[in-house]
């Protein structure tokens, strides 16, 4: 005979499986991570404009920085160790999205440089790039009917 779940045990039986909440702890971390790697950023700013750059060069040098940093920490598998404890943290940041461009194209690289990598790169950023693109242009186009009334 089958014995039916009151409501009651139900949640107990849920209470008991249900791992306690970690929201602050894994806040916390994502915060200073995510502010350890704008630090770094703003830290490559400062470099660069010691170096003689203006600061539009110099940002622009910091975000290819990252982005190459970011990829080359996901090649060598840190930076998904580091999205381990960070979750958000590296996430929001640039280097999250080098990372959502070279893990896709790393698990399919098996499949070849064409079908694997090749069709793989853009899975996870492809859909930012196309709608980031397309809102660009949307808000261009409202802009320039705006500017003309």
């Amino acid at each position: 005979m089958k014995h039916e779940m009151t409501n009651k045990e139900y949640g107990e039986y849920v209470k008991k499986k249900t791992p306690n909440s970690t929201i602050l702890k894994n806040c916390v971390k994502a915060f200073l991570i995510g502010g350890l790697i704008c630090a770094i950023g703003e830290g490559f700013i400062t470099l660069y404009k010691a170096i003689g750059l203006d600061e539009e060069s110099a940002a622009t040098f910091e975000s290819i920085t990252l982005v190459f940093l970011g990829a080359l920490l996901t090649g060598l598998d840190i930076y998904p160790k580091i999205a381990k404890h960070a979750g958000a943290g590296t996430v929001v940041p640039i280097t999250g999205f080098a990372n959502s461009v070279v893990s896709p194209a790393l698990e399919a690289k098996t499949e070849g440089m064409v079908l694997g990598t090749g069709a793989k790169i853009f899975t996870i950023a492809g859909p930012v790039i196309l709608y980031g693109a397309l809102a660009s242009w949307v808000a261009g186009l409202i802009y320039w009917v705006t500017s003309m009334i």
